[in-house]
């Protein structure tokens, strides 16, 4: 059985873990309530752009912008993973890497090539494990979306999609539900999914002038709608993260007051025994000096 001195010591060990949980839990709690403003601020220009370039398109039939080809063979894969830069945020990193590993043994059965973007630190050493080739990266993007650190690395992307080295691009990440639920996300971003447009169309028929012409607009357009829902993904990604990770804290500070109520009463008992045998032994020995 320890002594009383080791029970004490790791009493005081796990006190101090718990104070470092409990303000862990504090700050994700604060960003989060940051995090989710941020993301619902983000959403109302997504809706908005979404309308805006459905009508568009659906108005020229005849533009050649690659974003709205259709989708032919596959024959290479782009991924754009959007992961956190720091971890203790629970399951929600291990969730769309057990998602992604899935889908990456899938794709490479059937023998097709991959090329990686990744958004965060978690992502990125999650792709070098596993030998994906990473053609543009960010990490420590801070715990705020900045749209002019991104682009540099969204544009590689974009760019291997339009010079056809990459058939297809998907964006994976965490969907914000709640802060007691986020679900990982893998989602078709170029070409644009026409289902996408369909339910912004309601059967209304739109017609616009353009100047100069529809191409030169649409090539405009269509790369800030791409970049708007990679924005929205990140904003998204980082509130999971702030929920997560204050779920995670609390339930590591709820875990360690109780190792600590345990250890208290190990700690009693122990005391008790050696109170118990020091006046047995008092005892004993005033009996045999009588």
């Amino acid at each position: 059985m320890p002594s009383t001195k080791e029970i004490r010591g790791k009493i005081a060990s796990v006190q101090n873990t718990r104070k470092i949980t409990k303000a862990m839990e504090m700050v994700a709690a604060s960003k989060m309530r940051k995090a989710q403003d941020r993301m619902r601020a983000a959403r109302p220009y997504g809706e908005q752009i979404r309308d805006l370039i459905a009508h568009v398109a659906d108005a020229s039939s005849e533009s050649t912008h690659p974003f709205l080809k259709k989708l032919g063979e596959i024959k290479s894969i782009g991924l754009i993973l959007v992961s956190t830069d720091k971890g203790l945020a629970g399951p929600l990193n291990t969730n769309i890497q057990r998602m992604l590993l899935n889908k990456f043994k899938e794709w490479t059965e059937e023998g097709k090539k991959i090329e990686a973007t990744a958004i965060g630190n978690k992502g990125l050493s999650f792709l070098l494990r596993l030998g994906v080739p990473v053609i543009s990266q960010v990490v420590q993007i801070g715990d705020k979306p900045n749209m002019e650190v991104l682009l540099g690395t969204i544009k590689v992307q974009l760019e291997a999609f339009t010079e056809g080295k990459v058939d297809v691009v998907y964006l994976a990440y965490s969907r914000f539900i709640n802060a007691m639920k986020q679900e990982p996300e893998l989602e078709q971003l170029l070409p644009l999914p026409k289902k996408d447009f369909e339910d912004k169309r309601e059967g209304v028929s739109w017609d616009y002038i353009y100047e100069p012409d529809a191409d030169t607009v649409l090539s405009y357009l269509l790369p800030r709608y791409v970049e708007a829902l990679i924005y929205q993904a990140v904003a998204e990604n980082m509130a999971s993260e702030q929920s997560a990770r204050m779920v995670a804290m609390k339930a590591a500070s709820d875990n360690a007051k109780r190792i600590i109520e345990n250890l208290q009463l190990v700690y009693n008992k122990t005391r008790q025994a050696a109170i118990t045998t020091e006046i047995t032994e008092i005892v004993g020995g005033a009996a045999a000096v009588s």
